[in-house]
């Protein structure tokens, strides 16, 4: 059984803890706000360019001739998987959710016979994926040094996935990431960014929708596929940035009531140690009186 000293110094070191987990709820609900907002104010965006690449794709009259970003290469036999995690931890399951999904991608890729390439975004995807699926790692990108992700950095990777794409290096691109619900849900995501999927999220508005396009389809396509890849690459980092504080928020809340939780099942311990101590010392002051 722990010393009176040894349980009050754990009620301590439970109490500085218990501090430091309200203190990164608070941050993290403080940077949540604006990770969301932006969240939320780049969607329309995104959402439209891929719009726009769909409305231009069914106006295209020369399907072979057509960029291969858009229609890819004909071939279905190497796979590029882009992990974007954050760089830090104490997020909650927000970057194990991410490496989950892109893990059980990689084991159908592999099952069907097909090559495997990995470029992870984040150290801490990189440290679950290493282990594993090391060896299929062919570039890392960490940007820990900067407090916001901004455009800048996505181009970088995005125009990353381009020159590997342009030197046939992989056939078809998938991003994961977090899409971001609300505090407690965030929802692991598999998006292909080459050839660009042809879906779109609206297509009664964009229907409804008649466009002309001035030059023509193909040359717009030219200049709009790379920065549509840099742009859901984008997207992505900012679903993410706003998944991370939320499950952070979420996972320090969980902590700090654990530690309180903690602390009173100590303080009891300690109570009934000090009182069984007190009682034992008086046992032994009144044998004592009564043996002389």
């Amino acid at each position: 059984m722990p010393s009176l000293d040894d349980l009050k110094k754990r009620i301590k070191s439970v109490k500085s803890t218990q501090k430091i987990t309200k203190a990164m709820k608070m941050v993290a609900a403080a940077k949540l706000r604006k990770a969301q907002e932006n969240a939320e104010k780049g969607r329309p965006y995104s959402q439209k360019m891929q719009n726009i690449i769909l409305n231009l794709t069914k106006s295209i009259n020369d399907p072979e001739n057509a960029p291969k970003l858009l229609v890819g290469t004909g071939k279905d036999e190497t796979y590029l998987c882009v992990v974007l995690t954050a760089d830090r931890g104490l997020c909650g399951g927000f970057n194990s959710n991410i490496c989950k999904l892109a893990k059980t991608n990689f084991k159908k890729i592999l099952n069907e016979g097909k090559k495997l390439k990995i470029i992870t975004v984040g150290s801490k995807g990189l440290d679950q994926i290493k282990r594993e699926y090391g060896k299929y790692v062919i570039k890392k990108f960490s940007f820990k040094e900067k407090k916001q992700i901004t455009f800048t950095e996505a181009d970088i990777v995005g125009k990353e996935i381009i020159d590997l794409f342009k030197n046939g290096q992989f056939d078809k691109c998938i991003l994961f990431f977090n899409n971001f619900k609300n505090v407690i849900t965030q929802v692991p995501q598999a998006q292909q960014i080459v050839p660009a999927e042809n879906k779109s999220v609206d297509l009664k508005e964009e229907k409804s929708n008649i466009y002309e396009f001035e030059p023509d389809e193909d040359e717009i396509l030219e200049d709009l596929l790379p920065k549509n890849i840099s742009t859901q690459v984008f997207k992505a980092f900012l679903e993410n940035a706003a998944s991370e504080q939320g499950s952070r928020m979420t996972a320090m809340d969980n902590a700090t009531r654990n530690a309180g939780e903690l602390v009173d099942k100590l303080t009891i311990n300690y109570n009934r140690s000090r009182q069984a101590s007190i009682t034992k010392e008086l046992i032994e002051i009144i044998s004592g009186a009564e043996s002389l």
